[in-house]
C-alpha cells in the first residue's frame, strides 16, 4: 500500500472503486482488516482499520481520504480498533502485514447498529449476503 495511507504518511484513506454490483442489492458494507497483527509470524488477531454500511448500492466507490460528511447519504460508520470511527490506516509494529479490504453486497439496508465492531458487522450481515469482493494490500514500515 502506498504509504500515504499509512501512518507513515498522511493516514487518509486510499481511493476504492468497484463495478457490477450484483441485481437486487440494497446496500454494501465495508471492513478493511489486517489479520496478521501484531506479529505475521505469530498473529494473535485481526485489526480492524475501517467499518462502513448501509452504502448505497448506486455508490461505485469511494474517494480518497473522504471524510464522514462526504460519505454516500445513508452510509453507517463502524468502531475500528483505535475505539473510533473512520480509516486508521497501516501502521504494523513488525513485519509486513496484509490489508483486506472486504465489499459486500447486500440484500437488505441494516439498522442502526450503533458503531458496531467490524466482526460484529459481519455477523449482522449473514443471511444477506449477495456477493462480496476482496482487494488486498500489504505494507511493511519504512521508518
Amino acid at each position: 500500500m502506498p504509504r500515504r495511507f499509512t501512518c507513515e504518511g498522511d493516514d487518509c484513506s486510499p481511493p476504492l472503486q468497484w463495478q457490477g454490483v450484483p441485481r437486487g442489492t440494497v446496500s454494501l458494507a465495508l471492513v478493511v482488516d489486517d489479520p496478521d497483527a501484531p506479529d505475521p509470524a505469530a498473529p494473535k488477531m485481526t485489526w480492524v482499520h475501517w467499518v462502513l454500511y448501509n452504502l448505497p448500492p448506486s455508490a461505485n466507490g469511494l474517494p480518497e481520504g473522504v471524510a464522514h460528511a462526504a460519505l454516500p447519504p445513508g452510509t453507517l460508520e463502524g468502531t475500528n480498533s483505535w475505539g473510533r470511527t473512520g480509516y486508521g490506516g497501516p501502521c504494523p509494529p513488525i513485519g509486513r502485514h496484509r490489508y483486506f479490504h472486504k465489499l459486500y453486497a447486500l440484500d437488505a439496508r441494516l439498522p442502526d447498529l450503533q458503531q458496531p465492531l467490524g466482526r460484529d458487522l459481519e455477523r449482522a450481515i449473514r443471511g444477506h449476503l449477495l456477493a462480496a469482493a476482496e482487494l488486498v494490500g500489504t505494507y511493511r514500515k519504512q521508518g
